[in-house]
């Protein structure tokens, strides 16, 4: 059995990734380190509460005093690491916390990593050759695009908000163990996810829950901004496979070629609450237009060619089967 470090996996991905690896893998037992701050749920988790191979530690990536106990406890032989601030809103209201989760974080965990698993520069312990560092990363290090083009692995770092700066700085961190020191690491840049168990104040979740609640749907600007969407399960099988089988030092970016504005997006969800959980008038009458976000990135899109190619990753989901799963969840979480 091999001992894997997840973190951050009371978020949202994080706990859609746990029980689906734990599913497939019964060789690993995962340890999962998570502080639980807001957008971290234990709920989320209840499908993998019973099982033997699965244990909750309820703390902070940045104390090292505990990351060294559960690596040296728990023998731990992997890290795949989601756990970050990662609400772009928030950033503009307190960067600090950003910063200190996400940068000092990641360097924490990074660095306990290297002295647990390797005698110096270049050269692996004994016993743990082919121990992997997994760093989750995001499409908005990139920053922005015109109307055409798309984000790929070469694509220089151009961060606009203090979220993205800090995952920014995050992936340099782990570049510089991996250039510096030899540590065995991977990186996944993803775009937009949705999905079952997103935190209550993310886009698709906020236009459900208002709109089922006869409540004004908020949306940034003219609504015009443009996302590549992700089914969060596709996302968490590219995951797994840049674990398993992506180049040493390698980036990966995971992306839904899924392009929609927000605009669309909330068009298409009101059109099938329209469907599925009627009212008197359509929910479309309920959109309404706010003054647009401090430094609102106007486009992302994901070029996820070389995934596809090197490891023979393809999503599942298409936007329109993925947003109607999406939804039939959050009615039966909202009205259940």
């Amino acid at each position: 059995m091999k001992n894997i470090l997840v973190t951050g996996c009371a978020g949202f991905i994080g706990s859609n990734f746990l029980p689906y690896f734990l599913d497939k893998y019964e060789e690993y037992n995962l340890i999962n380190l998570d502080l639980l701050t807001y957008a971290g749920n234990l709920d989320n988790l209840k499908e993998c509460d019973n099982n033997s191979r699965y244990k909750f530690i309820k703390g902070d990536i940045c104390n090292r005093e505990l990351v060294e106990f559960i690596f040296n406890e728990y023998d731990i032989q992997g890290v795949i690491h989601f756990a970050a601030e990662s609400h772009v809103d928030n950033s503009i209201k307190n960067p600090g916390i950003f910063i200190e989760t996400n940068v000092n974080g990641t360097f924490t965990l990074i660095d306990v990593a290297y002295k647990k698993w390797m005698n110096k520069p270049f050269e692996y312990k004994k016993n743990y050759n082919g121990c992997r560092f997994h760093h989750i990363s995001t499409d908005e290090v990139y920053g922005t695009l015109a109307e055409t083009g798309l984000f790929s692995e070469i694509t220089p770092y151009a961060p606009n908000s203090p979220y993205s700066a800090s995952k920014a700085s995050s992936d340099m961190i782990v570049r510089s163990y991996q250039e510096t020191y030899g540590l065995n690491t991977v990186t996944t840049n993803c775009s937009n996810n949705y999905g079952p168990k997103q935190h209550d104040e993310k886009l698709i979740p906020t236009i459900i829950r208002k709109a089922l609640a006869g409540e004004y749907i908020p949306i940034y600007g003219d609504g015009k901004n443009i996302r590549d969407w992700l089914y969060v399960l596709d996302h968490c099988k590219g995951i797994d496979l840049v674990y398993h089988s992506g180049k040493e030092a390698n980036i990966y970016n995971i992306g839904g070629r899924n392009e929609r504005t927000n605009l669309q997006i909330v068009d298409s969800i009101c059109t099938i609450l329209d469907e599925k959980a009627p009212s008197e008038k359509s929910y479309k009458e309920l959109i309404t237009f706010v003054e647009d976000r401090a430094g609102h990135d106007r486009r992302y899109a994901i070029d996820a060619t070389k995934l596809e190619n090197e490891l023979g990753w393809k999503a599942d989901e298409d936007f329109d089967s993925g947003i109607v799963k999406t939804i039939e969840w959050y009615l039966e979480k909202y009205n259940g």
